[in-house]
């Protein structure tokens, strides 16, 4: 894949597109499923091959890759959306190491509820009664009630875009981007369970070396 570069040089690259899909696992489409890979994962792995190439050849540049909160901790309902998270992150998390030695930078952002309209375009899978009284489909009825769930988020998108550009513009690319403080939170709440579990079966893990 090559670009036209009409300017020469390609100093940052901003991935964004994403979407949200609701549904219990058994409940989702399989177009619903593609269409959160795909756009969710595929869609940013090749942007980023896509300028690598530009990037080395001029001897660096900045890649923000548009993540979530979400990419460190799951809901029910949202299994899909988690998994291309969750993944997108990993590959990222890997080519990191993979560039800096060309001075390319990568940024992931993770920010919490923003107030966007992405609550109002979520793709939202077809019902099965299995699932009514559970909690997909308590999610479903709140869906239902609101117009836009991300409406009335904390999360301001003016200031959102101000703390990306400032980090396109510090020296070195931050690794990661915590924006909102209920991002923080509830970031920090998962990971310091998971290390609780990861803790809890410390002897369980040494017992199987030789």
């Amino acid at each position: 894949m090559g670009l036209d570069l009409d300017l020469g040089r390609i100093e940052v690259v901003y991935s964004n597109a994403g979407r949200g899909s609701v549904g219990a696992a058994e409940e989702m489409t399989l177009e619903a499923i593609d269409e959160q890979i795909a756009l969710n994962m595929t869609a940013p792995i090749h942007l980023l091959r896509a300028v690598l190439p530009y990037f080395r050849a001029q001897g660096g540049g900045r890649f923000i890759q548009m993540s979530t909160m979400g990419a460190h901790l799951s809901t029910p309902g949202a299994s899909m959306y988690h998994a291309s998270k969750w993944g997108v992150e990993g590959f990222f998390e890997s080519v990191i190491a993979e560039v800096e030695t060309f001075g390319v930078g990568i940024t992931m952002v993770e920010p919490g509820i923003i107030r966007t309209t992405f609550g109002a375009n979520l793709s939202i899978s077809p019902a099965m009664p299995e699932y009514a009284d559970g909690p997909v489909g308590q999610i479903r009825k709140y869906l239902e009630a609101v117009d836009n769930v991300t409406g009335e988020a904390p999360g301001d998108p003016e200031k959102v875009a101000a703390a990306i550009i400032a980090s396109a513009d510090a020296t070195e690319a931050p690794r990661r981007l915590a924006l909102g403080s209920d991002a923080y939170n509830a970031m920090r709440t998962a990971l310091t369970d998971r290390i609780a579990e990861l803790d809890a079966g410390k002897q369980t893990a040494a017992s199987i070396d030789f």
